[in-house]
């Protein structure tokens, strides 16, 4: 017998792990994926931490904008660093096995820092929306306790409201098949497996997609239309060209993440015949942002370039 089943107290047949395949239908050669994502995870980690320390170590970068590039940061570390090192035993030491709380823990995490990514975004709009709508009111608004709250809420919101999908999927009875054929533990592929009814599940991960993504992506679009309104009744063409540069690099993150969301989406739909394809965009769409996002803002905003230069040169006169 597997050593993944255990004999229950009910004299059927229990999973007590999974084991994750990898990418479905290329096991075969999957490893050499590894250097181009192992590359991806190594830029993301350098990139988001050298923007924490910039910011950090800029007293002019201190203000709210950047604060929100700091969680964002910190966000995608957290992301990457949950899925990107089980991937890596996977294609280098075949370490494909993964017990049940573990998986549930990771599935939890993942839900976790993939929603505060889609809560960041909306605290970005919102940010860019009062500065540029309200520029008057814009420092007794957007104050440090503001900022406090608004990031307080959305780690509440995202903790609270996600414990749910990890829960659903641990009261499963998962008794026959333990393979996943997938890189990490998303619920839609885990619950995949159990033998008893999944409705509860897939109906709390659509509600779940909808309340949170839904919501933050129309208030996202909300702000941005209500932003282009005001700048397009600007008189001054160098005003509304430094009101739109502004928004500009969260545009760019912005489009990429949710179309990313509906690309993947729509990708679920052929599954059955195509599986290699919503796996790889799942793992790509979780490693790609991160490592994407503090590029961006790195070529956007020109107060975050100074603050790279500076940094950098006190670093070279520290060690001459």
């Amino acid at each position: 017998m597997d050593t993944s089943i255990s004999l229950t107290n009910s004299s059927s047949l229990q999973i007590s792990q999974f084991i994750l395949m990898g990418l479905p239908g290329i096991h075969e050669w999957q490893h050499w994926l590894s250097l181009p994502l192992a590359l991806l995870y190594l830029l993301a980690l350098a990139a988001n931490i050298l923007i924490l320390i910039t910011i950090q170590h800029e007293s002019t970068l201190h203000e709210p904008m950047y604060h929100l590039l700091s969680i964002l940061a910190v966000v995608d570390i957290g992301l990457a660093s949950t899925i990107m090192p089980k991937i890596m035993a996977i294609f280098w030491f075949d370490a494909k096995a993964i017990s049940l709380p573990e998986c549930f823990v990771q599935m939890y995490v993942i839900h976790c820092f993939f929603f505060m990514e889609s809560g960041v975004f909306l605290c970005m709009a919102v940010d860019r929306y009062i500065a540029i709508c309200h520029p008057l009111r814009y420092p007794t608004i957007v104050t440090e306790a503001f900022m406090v709250k608004v990031i307080g809420f959305m780690v509440l919101r995202n903790s609270l409201f996600t414990i749910p999908v990890p829960v659903l999927a641990s009261q499963r009875l998962y008794c026959s098949k333990n393979e996943i054929d997938h890189c990490l533990c998303s619920n839609l592929g885990v619950i995949s497996l159990a033998c008893d009814d999944i409705t509860v599940n897939k109906f709390y991960q659509l509600m779940l997609a909808w309340v949170l993504v839904g919501s933050d992506m129309a208030l996202v679009f909300s702000s941005y239309a209500l932003i282009l309104h005001t700048v397009l009744r600007l008189n001054s063409a160098e005003a509304m060209s430094k009101a739109l540069s502004t928004c500009s690099s969260h545009l760019i993150l912005i489009f990429f993440f949710y179309t990313g969301i509906i690309v993947l989406s729509v990708t679920h739909l052929v599954e059955e015949k195509i599986p290699l394809i919503p796996v790889l965009l799942n793992v790509l769409h979780n490693v790609i942002p991160p490592a994407l996002n503090p590029m961006v803002y790195a070529l956007r905003m020109h107060e975050l370039r100074r603050g790279f230069q500076r940094l950098c040169g006190c670093i070279e006169l520290s060690i001459n």
